[in-house]
């Protein structure tokens, strides 16, 4: 039986990157929607597995019709408890549908570049501590009521919740590819002159660091999200 994977992009030129690929050789295929382009999303999750909800420049705080929509539409998976992942502003959507505030700081600094987040009490058995992971963002959002924290920074205190078994939101990108980075830097240079973003030789080298360990952390959060135990190496 074919696996399928709901993947929620939000420009189109994005892709899904490591995660994509990870889902791919786990079986899944893969149904691609952009909302923001006028993809419909499903009414239901009958006939997909798992949803992931990726990022994107918008905010979760936009006065959009697709941003609103999506929004609403996370309570599908919710409901019929399908493994469900939002990444940054996937997470952020999550998070305003649970009631919590999506934000940005006032001294509007960022999170762009390897940044080292840390477990909480309820996070030890998946992250490290600390962990270094890769952040583009500049808002963040507050632990809804009935979620968990599972990982903390210094500037933006929430870095990853679940809520019940199945849901989970991650601030950063596990998804990042070399590629990815790439074009990230180039289209979005402008972002690197705002306050709290590293430059670009740090981004290289902090990829040099923690990529191996960012590749294997997805690895395990997968198995543990989709619960199918498989041990595929992720390029």
């Amino acid at each position: 039986m074919i696996k399928r994977a709901l993947i929620v992009l939000h420009q189109a030129r994005s892709n899904s990157g490591r995660v994509g690929r990870a889902l791919a050789m786990r079986g899944y295929e893969l149904d691609i929607r952009r909302p923001a382009l006028g993809d419909p999303l499903p009414a239901t999750m009958t006939d997909h597995d798992t949803a992931v909800i990726f990022g994107g420049p918008m905010s979760a705080n936009d006065d959009l019709d697709f941003i609103k929509t999506e929004i609403n539409w996370i309570g599908v998976p919710l409901k019929e408890g399908k493994p469900c992942l939002g990444i940054c502003l996937g997470a952020q959507m999550m998070a305003r549908h649970l009631g919590a505030r999506v934000y940005g700081r006032k001294d509007e600094r960022v999170e762009i570049g390897y940044v080292p987040i840390r477990p909480t009490e309820a996070g030890r058995g998946l992250f490290d501590d600390p962990q270094h992971v890769y952040q583009w963002h500049n808002q963040g959002f507050d632990l809804p009521t009935g979620a968990v924290q599972l990982a903390e920074g210094e500037h933006f205190p929430v870095q990853a919740m679940c809520y019940g078994k199945n849901a989970y939101g991650l601030q950063f990108h596990p998804e990042l590819s070399h590629l990815m980075m790439n074009s990230w830097l180039t289209l979005g240079r402008q972002r690197l002159d705002l306050h709290g973003a590293q430059p670009a030789r740090d981004h290289h080298d902090g990829r040099i660091r923690h990529d191996y360990r960012m590749r294997e952390w997805l690895r395990l959060f997968l198995d543990q999200l989709l619960g199918d135990g498989k041990k595929e190496a992720v390029e």
